[in-house]
């Protein structure tokens, strides 16, 4: 590798880690995607050849054509999805890339040592050439075929579950069991590979583990409930990230191998976070199914007390001479479209001198972040979204906390039921206020599947309704007052 080829390689890792750095924060995400593009594009731009030239230095051909036709239809694709898909589906638009991502890691490992096992059948096509001989090349591309096409099912089912086709978690007896019998085949396939590599039944041995690598992607993700899906989209996603820097090793390619490294190391940290947000062990989201048992528990006894409902004009009235409020967004506030009202309604209230905040729950919603992406959206200042662990020691100061579409975050059953799924989860104290204030279509349970406790509280209102329509009528009443 030439000592140019060299230095642009730092560049494009420099450009990685600032995108990712920028991504950090709604206020300058959007030039942390442009920066990390900016770092992809110069990476295609120096792809090597084996000799350790550049592609450039070779002349336009076939390869860079498919490059070029392959950049412009992801560009196309990607820029329809961004602008056609609703923000309440913007969690499986993720899911979704994200499978493609290992797919596509998959894919390039698959050709690349099938490739090697036949190069005299493959000769003619123009290809890297890859060490085969060696174990670890090898070892390599088995480890991104089996964790890129494990990524690719596995986010095909998270999908469909955040689509709501089965949010429940799908188990039976022993499936933990059948599913470590699976893996020990695929890494038995690996380990005979890996030394095997070029013997006369080397591809069907490939084969049948790729097959049954994505069929572990689907028996891994099926047994997990649909209110896990967050903390599995970003598990998936370090996945891909790892079968990303593999395949980078396997083909010389050491922007691959940064690239992939920081997604999976970052989708790694995010995963541990959010499990720490819940009070979970990774392995409890994993093998614990849960929501499986959510019903039942919530039929077995109910919390005490009443549902006492309340009008937006009296809601309105308490919000107006209030001093301080706190707002708690949810999924429901996504479904409906409301991030917009809300804005609009918080800024009337700061019109009259009220301290406006959001406490946002680190896994509300159906993605890591996606509370943060909505009000972003919607031009909430990024000043008044307060984390959980900031927010709660000062909850019992505030007047109205409103929640809007959130349940299982603000459910107190995690402090006080032992008997309850999310037992020991951190929640935001929601009840702590003085007047709660909880909007929801209906007593429906939360994506859980409990009965939230929050509802039946002595300070505790319920302004059932759409709730675009509820905060449209509040900003009416509010004006009004």
């Amino acid at each position: 590798m030439s000592s140019t080829i060299a230095f642009i390689i730092i560049g494009v890792s420099v450009l990685f880690i600032l995108g990712i750095k920028f991504l950090s924060s709604p206020k300058t995400a959007r030039i942390g995607n442009l920066v990390a593009a900016a770092g992809m594009i110069i990476a295609l731009c120096v792809l090597l050849k084996t000799d350790g030239t550049s592609v450039w230095s070779h002349g336009w051909n076939f390869n860079y054509t498919l490059i070029v036709i392959g950049t412009i239809i992801g560009l196309i694709i990607g820029a329809i999805g961004a602008y056609s898909v609703k923000m309440t589906s913007m969690p499986q638009m993720v899911a979704l890339f994200n499978g493609l991502g290992g797919g596509a890691a998959a894919l390039v490992a698959s050709l690349e040592f099938i490739k090697g096992a036949h190069p005299q059948e493959l000769a003619g096509i123009d290809l890297p050439v890859v060490h085969q001989s060696t174990a670890f090349i090898a070892g390599s591309m088995l480890f991104a075929t089996l964790i890129g096409s494990l990524s690719f099912s596995g986010s095909i089912i998270a999908y469909l579950k955040l689509e709501g086709k089965f949010e429940k978690p799908h188990t039976f007896p022993g499936q933990n069991i059948l599913n470590g019998l699976i893996l020990l085949v695929i890494l038995g396939l690996c380990g005979l590979l890996t030394f095997n590599a070029t013997n006369g039944n080397a591809t069907m041995a490939f084969i049948v583990m790729f097959v049954l690598a994505l069929f572990f992607g689907v028996a891994m993700v099926l047994p997990i409930g649909g209110a896990d899906m967050p903390v599995v989209i970003s598990l998936l996603n370090s996945f891909t990230g790892l079968a990303v820097a593999a395949d980078g090793f396997a083909i010389n390619n050491l922007a691959m191998v940064v690239a992939g490294t920081l997604v999976g190391s970052s989708g790694t940290l995010l995963t541990l976070l959010m499990c720490k947000a819940m009070n979970r062990p990774v392995s409890n989201v994993l093998f614990g199914a849960f929501g499986s048992s959510g019903s039942a528990a919530a039929a077995a006894g109910g919390p005490a007390g009443t549902v006492k409902p309340i009008q937006a004009d009296e809601v309105a009235m308490l919000l107006a001479y209030a001093q301080r409020v706190v707002v708690v967004p949810g999924y429901g506030m996504a479904v409906a479209q409301a991030q917009h009202s809300v804005r609009e309604l918080t800024e009337e209230l700061g019109k009259r001198g009220v301290e406006v905040q959001f406490a946002i729950h680190p896994v509300a919603g159906r993605m890591p972040g996606h509370m943060n992406v909505l009000l972003a959206e919607a031009n909430v200042p990024y000043d008044q979204l307060i984390e959980m662990e900031q927010i709660n020691p000062s909850m019992d100061r505030v007047d109205v906390c409103l929640v809007i579409g959130a349940n299982d975050v603000v459910n107190p059953a995690a402090r006080e039921d032992k008997s309850s799924p999310i037992y020991g989860m951190p929640i935001i104290d929601a009840d702590h206020c003085k007047t709660c204030i909880v909007m929801k279509r209906s007593m429906a349970a939360g994506f859980a599947g409990i009965e939230n406790h929050l509802f039946y509280k002595d300070n505790t209102r319920m302004l059932f309704g759409d709730a675009k329509a509820s905060l449209n009528a509040l900003v009416a009443a509010v004006k009004a007052s």
